[in-house]
C-alpha cells in the first residue's frame, strides 16, 4: 500500500531516527504521472519523512533504483546512523532491470574527524581527581564497549549511562554506577554532582540526561566526544569538543592515558554509592506483586544470550533499573522517542534477527493493548517470544505524574475496568499464557514461558499504586522523589 502504509510507518521511522538506528525505508507511491493530482492513496511522503530521516530519494525511473538503494544504505550508516527513505512510484516498480546493477559493493566512509584536541583532553584527564565517564548509545553503535571499559579502568573513572547506553558496560562491573535520566539511579546522580571532569562519549546530553537535578558542579569541566558536531554545546557548553569516530578516539585516549594516576579516595566514594544502590531490596513477597519482585525473578532466567526489549512507561524504567544486562545490544528500548507499543514488535524483530536466542519483552497493559494484534504475527511466523506483562490496570507513568504533580486528578489513565482477559486473548491468537497473582508463582510461570515453543504471555497482576522512583520532578524547585530504600 502507499498512502496509509506510509503514514503508519512514520512513528517507527521517527523512533529509529531518535535512537540513531540505521534503516532503509521503502514506501510505495502512486504512478509518477499522477503525483500531485490527489490520486487514490497519494500522500506527500517526502514532506512526511523529512523530519525523521537523514535523506529522501524518489525513484521516478527504474535505472535510478540501484543508486538510491546503494547511496541510501551508505547514508544510513555514515556518521550518526539513522533512517533513509526511498519513495517508489508504482510504475517504476512494474519495470525490469538488469540484476547485476543491484549487486554493487560500497564502502561506508565516516565523516572527517578533528582530533586536534586530544592532547588537551589527555591533560585535563591527568589533572582531574574526580573523573566520570558518561557513556551513551554511541558506544554501542560503534562497538567500543571493550575500549570503554579499558579506558575507564586506566583512568579510574566511574561510568554512568543514559538509557541508550545500557549494556555499554556490564551491570556487575565495579565502575558501573548505573543510569542517568528522569528515573536514573541515585548513585549516578551522586557521582555526576561531585565530578570535576565529565567525559561524554557518544551521548547527546539530552534534556532527560542533563536536567537541573543532574547538572554538574559549576567548576566541573566537560569533554564531549561525538561523531555528530550538531550535538555539541546544546545543553552544556563543553571545555573541549572532539569530533570523531569513537573507535579512533578511544584508542588514542587509551594509549596516551597509560600510566595516569588514579585516585583511590574517589573510587571509594563511587563504590560506596554503588553499594548503597545494590543494597536496595527487590525480593519482596508482598501482594499485590511489586514490579521490583518481577524483575528479581526475571533475572533468574537472564544470561548474556537473552535479548530483553521493553515497552515505554514504568515497565521500561523498572527493567532498566533492575535487570542484569551484561553486554551491548542485549537491552533494546525506545529511549529517545518514548514510543508506546514498542515492546512486542521489537521482540518479534529481535527474534527474527536472532532465532536461536531467547527473547523476552517487558511491557505494560497500556503498551501491549496498542499492538496486541502483533501476537498474530508472532504465532504465524513461529516466533516463541516471552511477554512479561506488568499488569497494574493503569497507564502507570501518567497516573504517577497525576498523583505527584496534579493533586491526584486522575484522568484517562484507568484501565482495570476495561482490560481484557489477556491470557484468553493470547490463546485466541494461538499463543499460550498464564496469570500470576502471588509472588511465589512468578518463577514457575517464567520457567514455562522460556521453555515454550510458542509465544507465551505471563500476565502478572502488579501493585497498581507502586510508583517508579527515584524520579526527577519536571520543576527543579521540587525535591527529587526518592525510592523505597531512601537512597
Amino acid at each position: 500500500t502507499s498512502g496509509p502504509g506510509t503514514t503508519n510507518v512514520v512513528t517507527g521511522v521517527g523512533t529509529a531516527y531518535a535512537d540513531s538506528i540505521p534503516m532503509l525505508v521503502l514506501t510505495g507511491q502512486v504512478a509518477s504521472g499522477s503525483l500531485g493530482l490527489g490520486a487514490f492513496q497519494e500522500v506527500d511522503a517526502f514532506s512526511l519523512m523529512m523530519p525523521v530521516t537523514k535523506y529522501n530519494y524518489r525513484v521516478l525511473e527504474l535505472p535510478q533504483l540501484p543508486r538510491a538503494i546503494d547511496e541510501g544504505w551508505k547514508v544510513a550508516q555514515m556518521g550518526r546512523p539513522g533512517p533513509v527513505h526511498v519513495d517508489l512510484p508504482v510504475d517504476s516498480m512494474n519495470s525490469q532491470i538488469d540484476e547485476s546493477l543491484l549487486c554493487q559493493s560500497y564502502e561506508i566512509r565516516q565523516p572527517k574527524s578533528d582530533l586536534s584536541n586530544i592532547p588537551e583532553a589527555v591533560q585535563l584527564i591527568k589533572t582531574s581527581r574526580r573523573p566520570v565517564i558518561l557513556a551513551g548509545g554511541g558506544i554501542i553503535g560503534s562497538d567500543t564497549s571493550e575500549q570503554l571499559v579499558r579506558f575507564a579502568e586506566i583512568i579510574g573513572a566511574p561510568v554512568v549511562t543514559p538509557m541508550m547506553g545500557v549494556g555499554a558496560i556490564p551491570y556487575d562491573h565495579p565502575l558501573n554506577l548505573g543510569t542517568l535520566g528522569m528515573h536514573g539511579r541515585l548513585s549516578a546522580y551522586s557521582v555526576m554532582k561531585e565530578a570535576d571532569l565529565v567525559i561524554a562519549l557518544g551521548s547527546k546530553f539530552s534534556d532527560r540526561t542533563y536536567s537541573p537535578h543532574t547538572r554538574v558542579s559549576p567548576g566541573c569541566r566537560v569533554i564531549h566526544v561525538d561523531i555528530d558536531s550538531t550535538e555539541f554545546d546544546k545543553h552544556k557548553t563543553a571545555a573541549l569538543n572532539i569530533l570523531g569516530d569513537l573507535r579512533i578516539v578511544l584508542d588514542m585516549l587509551i594509549e596516551q592515558c597509560a600510566g595516569v594516576a588514579t585516585h583511590p579516595e574517589w573510587l571509594a566514594v563511587a563504590a560506596g554509592y554503588r553499594a548503597k544502590c545494590a543494597s536496595c531490596k527487590t525480593d519482596y513477597d508482598s501482594t499485590p506483586i511489586l514490579p521490583q519482585k518481577i524483575m528479581h525473578e526475571l533475572n533468574k532466567f537472564l544470561d548474556k544470550d537473552v535479548i530483553v526489549t521493553t515497552d515505554v512507561g514504568q515497565n521500561q524504567m523498572w527493567a532498566m533499573h533492575h535487570l542484569n544486562i551484561e553486554r551491548p545490544r542485549q537491552f533494546i528500548s525506545s529511549g529517545s522517542f518514548g514510543t508506546m507499543g514498542f515492546g512486542l514488535p521489537s521482540a518479534i524483530g529481535a527474534k527474527c534477527a536472532l532465532p536461536d536466542k531467547k527473547v523476552v519483552t517487558v511491557t505494560g497493559d497500556g503498551g501491549l493493548l496498542m499492538v496486541v494484534q502483533e501476537l498474530a504475527t508472532a504465532v504465524a511466523e513461529n516466533l516463541p517470544v516471552v511477554i512479561c506483562l506488568i499488569n497494574n490496570g493503569w497507564l502507570g507513568m501518567v497516573r504517577q505524574w497525576q498523583k505527584l504533580f496534579w493533586d491526584k486528578r486522575y484522568s484517562a489513565t484507568k484501565l482495570y475496568d476495561s482490560n481484557p482477559d489477556f491470557v484468553k486473548l493470547a490463546e485466541a491468537f494461538g499463543a499460550r499464557g498464564v496469570t500470576v497473582e502471588k509472588p511465589g508463582e512468578i518463577e514457575d510461570a517464567f520457567r514455562q514461558a522460556f521453555a515454550s515453543d510458542r509465544p507465551f504471555l505471563v500476565n502478572i497482576l502488579a501493585d497498581p499504586e507502586e510508583d517508579m522512583v527515584p524520579m526527577l520532578p519536571p520543576n527543579p524547585a521540587i525535591p527529587l522523589v526518592r525510592g523505597r530504600c531512601g537512597f
